[in-house]
């Protein structure tokens, strides 16, 4: 299934966990069953005058109100740099998208999207924790003599200096 709309490519985000991309639909390509039909699975976008680049993301949300609809993708982790830039040199302007569904199913693309995320901050514990193994990570270790606070009572009010 693919569709191909009128969109204003609103914005595109990336932090050390995902990257994200809204568009805005307005007029006649809001009211296509196709949208929603698509919506929370995963998918392919391309835009035109972006030639032979497409990003793979899952179509987290299609959010309406009375004057817009707000459509939101988390692109795939992992995805290369010149695709992101390509997209990102289009942000903020009038667009003709393509959203296509592909085979991958949602469980897939979380269980990458977990790996990808685990590969960048390291291992996530059940609980919650991250173990961080990073070897470029400074670490700090204070002797007993360098330690500004060391000897000093944590009861009393007065600083060692």
């Amino acid at each position: 299934m693919s569709i191909t709309i009128k969109a204003l490519f609103n914005k595109q985000t990336r932090d050390s966990k995902k990257e994200s991309m809204t568009f805005w639909v307005k007029g006649e390509d809001e009211d296509r069953e196709e949208l929603r039909a698509l919506s929370r699975s995963v998918v392919t976008l391309e835009l035109d005058g972006v030639d032979g680049v497409s990003v793979e993301a899952e179509f987290k949300k299609l959010n309406r109100d009375d004057k817009k609809t707000v459509l939101e993708f988390e692109v795939k982790g992992g995805t290369s740099e010149e695709s992101s830039s390509a997209f990102y040199s289009r942000s903020g302007t009038d667009v003709t998208l393509t959203i296509a569904k592909t085979g991958q199913s949602l469980e897939e693309f979380r269980e990458h999207q977990k790996k990808y995320r685990e590969g960048l901050r390291g291992k996530i514990n059940p609980d919650g924790t991250v173990e961080v193994e990073d070897p470029n990570q400074a670490k700090l270790d204070f002797g007993e003599e360098d330690d500004p606070m060391a000897g000093v009572d944590s009861e009393s009010d007065v600083l060692p200096y």
